[in-house]
């Protein structure tokens, strides 16, 4: 069976060890090399650098996230192992690790790692889809003859390059398709490389829950738990009209995947289409004061991800979740993209000020769509507002100032409410 040593990339027939370096990591597979689309997952992406960049974190449990009244980001493994998981509150998630070590995100810093991690994967084909700062899928499709080497020892040699050049660690999912690729990766983290071959796709599947499916939230899952569909095989007794009679489109998906088809291409000219940050409250509340402080926390991390980015954003959202769990949304169009903390939040807070007296709330959030390269942003300023264009230059004369000496080098008193 064919194999490959993912630590020195020599093709081996041997799946114990590696006849040239003598390591046991080999992955072998029969279609291993003949498999072209592929997914790529950083390993605790956001902990990892923080790690990286402070080696005395390297075996502590750390979380990347608020402070007791917001929520997770992302944990290290260490911190995983004792239930910490991403987006839950952060007063359980220290309940479960006490000693964890929080660190408040540095999304600049991450968005410059993934940069570095995007131009080495655009060595390796021109058809990259990133989904996010720390995933992406990559199609390597014709790409065996530019490289001398089939796709799978390329990604082999990219997640080892980003351990030695960056000291961040992925996972590869690699597969026929996207929804498989992306299952994939999953399969065996941190460090992985896993394949799930054609000829296996149907096996592969059958027993497994449908909440594998990337898009299943707790909402269509209980949906599907009412049809009595928990797993691949459920589905796979239905025919195709019940299921988009019952679901919409979404069963139109479903009974395509349970069959492990996919026919979504990789797109390289995927544009993102908002940028966003919410935060859930440890104690439903209705503090105008505690909610300011939340909505200019949330406000900054909207703008710092748009600047570290290069974008801006032309309409600012406003999201809240009563106690009784709906949701109110307003949005505004400014006259021209912003990316200026600022002015995100004045424009949220007007939009807050509007409906702030339905409270009490448990979640607060704040974002920019119809994004635009960041040369658009702020160009007309704002005449009803005189002192804009002073507070813009002082934002970024703060940037510029925690980009040197640290995030918490200046803090704004609203910030400690």
């Amino acid at each position: 069976m064919p194999g490959l040593c993912r630590d020195c990339l020599t093709t081996v027939t041997d799946d114990r060890r590696c006849p040239a370096c003598g390591s046991p990591r080999i992955k072998s597979h029969p279609e291993l090399f003949h498999l072209t689309i592929a997914h790529m997952d950083c390993d605790a992406f956001y902990a990892s650098v923080e790690k990286r960049d402070n080696p005395e974190l390297a075996d502590k449990p750390v979380i990347i996230g608020g402070g007791k009244r917001g929520v997770v980001s992302t944990a290290c493994y260490v911190a995983r192992i004792r239930g910490v998981r991403s987006a839950m509150p952060m007063f359980k998630a220290l309940q479960l690790c006490p000693d964890a070590v929080v660190i408040k995100p540095r999304m600049s810093v991450y968005a410059e790692v993934s940069r570095e991690i995007r131009k080495m994967m655009d060595e390796l084909t021109p058809i990259v889809e990133p989904l996010s700062l720390d995933e992406a899928f990559m199609d390597l499709s014709g790409t065996e003859r530019l490289h001398g080497a089939p796709p799978a020892v390329m990604l082999a040699r990219l997640v080892k390059r980003m351990k030695n050049e960056l000291g961040v660690t992925g996972s590869i999912g690699l597969s026929h398709n996207k929804f498989l690729a992306k299952v994939a990766s999953d399969l065996d983290k941190p460090r992985g490389f896993s394949v799930i071959g054609r000829a296996e796709t149907a096996e592969f599947l059958h027993d497994k829950p449908v909440r594998l499916i990337w898009g299943i939230g707790p909402a269509a899952q209980e949906s599907l738990d009412r049809a009595g569909i928990r797993s691949f095989s459920d589905l796979l007794r239905w025919d195709q009209e019940a299921l988009t009679a019952r679901f919409g489109a979404m069963g139109y998906r479903l009974w395509h995947l349970a069959r492990g088809q996919d026919k979504r291409r990789v797109s390289a000219h995927e544009p993102m289409k908002s940028i966003s940050n919410e935060t859930t409250f440890f104690e439903d509340t209705a503090s105008l004061d505690i909610l300011d402080g939340h909505l200019w926390r949330v406000s900054e991390k909207v703008a710092d991800r748009a600047k570290a980015k290069g974008l801006a954003g032309r309409v600012v959202t406003l999201k809240l979740k009563r106690a009784n769990h709906k949701i109110i949304t307003r949005r505004v169009s400014l006259r021209d993209p912003t990316q200026i903390a600022d002015r995100i939040y004045r424009t949220a807070r007007a939009l807050f000020d509007q409906v702030g007296d339905q409270g009490p709330y448990r979640l607060l959030g704040c974002g920019l769509s119809d994004l635009c390269p960041e040369h658009q942003a702020d160009i007309s300023g704002d005449l009803l507002d005189p002192g804009a264009a002073q507070r813009s230059q002082a934002e970024r004369a703060t940037d510029e100032i925690r980009r040197r000496f640290g995030t918490d080098a200046i803090v704004k008193g609203r910030a400690l409410r």
